[in-house]
């Protein structure tokens, strides 16, 4: 009888010691499996501002690729070998709408990586004249900054909360930003100012501008069309022409030696958007005052 209950005894103690085992084993599994971070989602974007929007919203959550680098054309580029290999990891494409590289090349892009979200951020917004430059209008970024948001939760619904905080966040960024170039253009509105590329559509119509361009649908004016320009200009007032560091100056250097003003470089593809588009700003209104 004493044996049997000796026998029992150690039985427990035994089963307790495993279950102490297991439970420390799980504990310790638990705070490893915390420990290691989710790998950040693999986003690939169109042009360089977009990527400002995507790491403004996701943080250390995204790892953000460019698919047209600094200094090149939009409308020409062509993806290189390696960049559509990289996109067979992708987890997000974020699309502007209506650039002519997409128009190109989305297909191929798809193609890569049947797995991977593709979305297009121009959603809901109304393109003018298949003017893709929607982002150069800071409350038109604010909807494309709502669609790239959604689109990190529907690849990533465990990191919602960060990402609704970036987005906010971003939003209030983007809402100072329209304030502040709304008080620097206030002394010109209602002028024309020129451009060599019609870039800058929505953000002229925003803030009560008229654009100009030279370049027409990629091609640069011949010498009718530029006399016509000149014409316009005279009766405006207007003596400085505004261009982008993609694009040459040839046509906008000649149209302001004709004018007696100067060519003024204000940029469509910022790294750094707020404060770029702040400094475009300041360029325009000074340009459209002298």
């Amino acid at each position: 009888m004493k044996s049997r209950v000796l026998i029992l005894v150690g039985m427990v103690l035994l089963a307790g010691v495993l279950v102490a085992g297991c439970s420390r084993a799980s504990q310790e599994n638990a705070t490893n499996s915390k420990a290691v971070p989710a790998a950040p989602v693999n986003v690939f974007v169109s042009i360089l501002p977009q990527a400002d929007f995507v790491q403004k919203i996701g943080g250390e959550k995204v790892r953000v690729a460019v698919m047209i680098p600094p200094g090149a054309n939009p409308a020409s580029y062509e993806p290189s070998p390696a960049q559509l290999k990289d996109l067979a990891h992708a987890d997000l494409y974020l699309q502007v709408g209506n650039l002519p590289f997409e128009e190109a090349w989305m297909e191929r892009i798809k193609s890569t990586n049947s797995n991977m979200l593709v979305v297009d951020t121009s959603q809901s917004i109304t393109i003018v004249d298949d003017n893709p430059h929607t982002w150069l209008s800071p409350r038109l970024v604010k909807i494309q900054a709502q669609n790239i948001y959604e689109a990190l939760v529907e690849v990533d619904p465990q990191n919602r909360s960060q990402y609704q905080e970036g987005y906010r966040s971003f939003v209030q960024q983007l809402d100072g930003l329209d304030e502040e170039i709304a008080s620097t253009l206030a002394g010109v509105k209602g002028k024309t100012f020129i451009v060599f590329h019609p870039a800058w559509g929505y953000l002229a119509s925003d803030y009560g501008l008229k654009e100009l361009a030279i370049e027409h649908e990629g091609k640069e004016p011949g010498a009718r069309e530029l006399s016509a320009i000149v014409a316009q200009a005279h009766a405006a007032g207007i003596k400085n022409i505004f261009a982008s560091p993609q694009h040459s100056t040839h046509s906008a250097d000649a149209l302001a030696r004709e004018l007696g003003g100067k060519v003024m470089l204000i940029d469509p593809l910022p790294r750094d958007y707020i404060k770029t588009m702040q400094e475009n700003a300041q360029v325009l209104a000074k340009g459209i005052s002298d």
